[in-house]
């Protein structure tokens, strides 16, 4: 049983040389129901000690802690699950490695790889990007809002939607179907992170969402 509805990446560069144990925390306190510890310029075992950090403060909160791409990581810290895109560990590989209790989610990219993913038992989809973003440079043509309504329509999985989200379009978003939005820089850059993730969970709760 996990929760979508506002799911928080990490991105150090984002973070304005702040703690990302205390900015995931913050969150947590303000709404966040998902972390995604997203680390591209660490070493293994620093990612592995501050993915088994932010999963010990996460846990009091009964919050997943998610790791981005790696699933070496993923299984030396004992994390919920896995984020993986679609050229890195293939699902099949991830799920033999951590399990079938740990949550896998899957980024898709157009509204092909949506259908693809309904062959796989991965937990979630992630659509990337909805809308174009700084934090989404290598990724295809956002899915815009009747992109989000196209995959919904057709997809068998749970779906948070990523990519230039902030409070002006988190309902619309979900309005659209998307079970959750996922946030870097409206959190991350946030002066105050847990006010930040209480603005868009508040915005959320007034939307239906579904809790998976």
């Amino acid at each position: 049983m996990f929760d979508l509805s506002l799911y928080l990446v990490t991105d150090r560069a984002l973070s304005l040389g702040r703690n990302i144990e205390w900015i995931s925390e913050e969150a947590v306190k303000g709404g966040v129901t998902m972390v995604q510890l997203r680390e591209k310029d660490c070493t293994t075992r620093e990612f592995i000690e501050l993915a088994i950090r932010l999963k010990h403060k996460l846990n009091p909160f009964n919050v997943p802690l998610i790791i981005n791409d790696r699933a070496d990581v993923a299984l030396a810290s004992d994390a919920d699950g896995l984020h993986i895109g679609q050229s890195d560990i293939t699902y099949s590989t991830a799920r033999r490695l951590l399990g079938s209790d740990k949550i896998i989610g899957l980024s898709v990219e157009n509204i092909e790889q949506a259908k693809e993913a309904n062959e796989l038992d991965v937990d979630y989809i992630g659509l990337s990007p909805v809308f174009v973003s700084p934090t989404k440079t290598n990724t295809g043509r956002p899915f815009g809002l009747d992109g989000i309504k196209h995959v919904m329509a057709i997809t068998k999985h749970p779906a948070v939607a990523i990519g230039g989200i902030n409070c002006i379009n988190a309902t619309a978003i979900i309005q659209a179907g998307a079970n959750g939005i996922a946030v870097v820089s409206a959190i991350c850059s946030a002066n105050n992170p847990r006010e930040a993730a209480l603005e868009l969970e508040n915005r959320i709760r007034r939307c239906n969402t579904n809790v998976y």
